[in-house]
Formats: structure tokens, C-alpha cells, sequence
């Protein structure tokens, strides 16, 4: 795993944080929490998805 893989996660991160935060000002902590590591994992996968695409080794349905 590089570091833009990394990096790109963590932006997917704080992209849901700060979005959950637009939603719901008074958001637990718990709540951000499951925002972060759902944006964290999302970000991942997206990465994952278009890396395959490029490669060619996704095949179309």
C-alpha cells in the first residue's frame, strides 16, 4: 500500500466526518467515528474498483 493509497483514505475520511458534521451538528463521538472508518473503507474501495478498471482485470457485466 503506497502512500497516495493512504492519503486517499484519509481524505475519504474527513470527507465523511465533515459531511456527517453538515448533517448533524450535535453528532456523537461514536457517531463520527463510524463516519470516518465508513469513508476510510469507501475511499479504499473506490481506489481498489478504478485500479482494477485500469489494469484491464475488471470484467465488464
Amino acid at each position: 500500500m503506497g502512500f497516495l493509497e493512504d492519503a486517499e483514505k484519509i481524505a475519504g475520511a474527513v470527507a465523511a466526518v465533515e459531511g456527517m458534521k453538515k448533517l448533524d451538528p450535535n453528532a456523537s463521538m461514536v457517531t463520527e467515528a463510524a463516519a470516518a472508518i465508513t469513508g476510510f473503507e469507501g475511499a479504499g474501495a473506490i481506489a481498489d474498483h478504478f485500479e482494477k478498471k485500469e489494469d484491464g482485470s475488471e470484467q465488464p457485466s
